[in-house]
């Protein structure tokens, strides 16, 4: 369990990236606490649920079901957006935007990597990933990338990571905030990962020469 004395201190910015790790790590009793910290802390309940949500693609339905019903107990928010109105084109360009944002020179090379093995996952990351998920309101790009840090970290997805944390200093984040987003892991009683997480972010700091 974490010792909640310790996590009294963790600055607000860092409790979404925080609350995302819990969440795929199967810790409930841990988000339990960190959701009702983050009220305590007057995080507002859309940026909770848009956290918790965006987990589904990297952890599957499972985990965002299980985490948003956490949630929902807790706080009993009710999200407005309706399925009704997606719409495909619309995704798709916003997908490719934020995609864009994130990945940079690199984004055509990233598209066919992936459709060279699956033209369905290369349509999908875009459409679904970057435009229908990533792209919705209540989150920044800024802040969904330090969450996607905190949750591949966790996961040891050491490739994924790599990009994502240049990801979120394309969008906006310091080295010192993606630093403190995986440091936080230990928090959790994950020290592991916290070594896992620093080791791929001195290999990026090594590759850019900083």
């Amino acid at each position: 369990m974490m010792n909640l004395e310790i996590l009294k201190t963790v600055e607000k910015k860092y409790l979404l990236s925080l609350i995302c790790a819990a969440a795929v790590l199967r810790l409930d009793d841990n988000l339990e606490e960190l959701i009702l910290l983050a009220k305590r802390k007057r995080i507002p309940n859309k940026k909770l649920y848009e956290a918790l949500l965006q987990n589904y693609l990297f952890a599957g339905y499972p985990s965002a079901i299980i985490s948003l019903k956490i949630l929902n107990k807790l706080v009993r928010f009710t999200a407005k957006d309706s399925i009704d109105d997606m719409n495909l084109y619309h995704f798709r360009k916003r997908g490719e935007k934020n995609c864009k944002a994130i990945y940079g020179n690199k984004y055509d090379k990233l598209i066919a990597n992936v459709n060279s093995f699956s033209p369905e996952l290369a349509g999908w990351l875009v459409l679904e990933g970057y435009g229908k998920v990533l792209g919705r309101k209540g989150l920044s790009l800024k802040e969904r990338e330090l969450c996607i840090v905190s949750i591949l970290t966790a996961l040891k997805f050491e490739d994924q990571l790599y990009s994502h944390i240049n990801g979120a200093i394309r969008v906006g984040a310091s080295v010192k905030e993606i630093e403190e987003v995986i440091k936080n892991l230990s928090l959790l009683g994950k020290k592991s990962l916290t070594g896992f997480g620093k080791k791929v972010l001195e290999k990026y700091i090594k590759s850019k020469g900083a």
